[in-house]
């Protein structure tokens, strides 16, 4: 990853377009956002995305800081509005054989490579991720602060939870329609009673001591 262009800077009061319009001033377009869901859940899959926006759509912000509607409305606007989208879902099992790290710098990667748009300039959230073909930004705490890695954090984020509670009615049993694959109380308590199922990721110390317990008992 490269620095941010010579000679662009962000005011702080430059709102959350702010990155968007220095780049496009220093003609580093189309600006990508990169961004991800599920990497601190001990089930379910990690799901990235990408997206280009050329036009500022209403209402988004980091997926974290809206409600449940609220993102739904802001996914349907993006998924309409934005010039590219792209996901990339990676399975329990596979973020068990890769690990979460490699997981996490594939997928975004991957969700960066099916971008039919080929952006100028990368922004991803947090961390660099190296290997992208084009120069990027790494920007702390980027779902806040650049609209295309909000879009990014939404379109990963709504995903992920559709698919969580598709497996809900697959696994009613650990109810992840609510915590969303996630370690919470609620959660723990389930995998605890039933032992993990195949969405469960086996590295997590959580989910292996649940399956040495539910051996012990058999």
């Amino acid at each position: 990853m490269t620095q941010f262009a010579k000679g662009a800077t962000i005011r702080r009061d430059a709102g959350l377009y702010g990155f968007e319009r220095a780049l496009a001033r220093q003609g580093l377009t189309p600006v990508a956002g990169v961004d991800e869901a599920g990497r601190g859940a001990c089930a379910g899959p990690l799901v990235a995305a990408a997206v280009v926006l050329d036009r500022p759509i209403p209402g988004i912000a980091d997926s974290k800081l809206l409600t449940e509607a609220r993102r739904e409305k802001c996914f349907d606007l993006i998924m309409k509005r934005a010039t590219d989208v792209s996901v990339v879902i990676v399975s329990a099992p596979d973020c068990d054989q890769m690990g979460m790290h490699v997981a996490n710098i594939s997928a975004l990667r991957r969700a960066l490579a099916r971008l039919a748009v080929r952006p100028g300039y990368v922004l991803t959230d947090g961390f660099p991720v190296d290997g992208l073909g084009v120069p990027g930004l790494a920007v702390w705490k980027g779902d806040r602060v650049a609209a295309s890695i909000a879009a990014a954090s939404i379109v990963a984020k709504v995903t992920r939870d559709r698919i969580m509670v598709q497996l809900h009615e697959e696994y009613p049993a650990y109810d992840f329609a609510t915590h969303k694959g996630y370690c919470t109380s609620l959660h723990q308590e389930k995998l605890d009673e039933h032992g993990p199922c195949p969405e469960h990721r086996r590295r997590y110390v959580n989910v292996r001591a649940a399956m040495e317990g539910a051996v012990r008992e058999q």
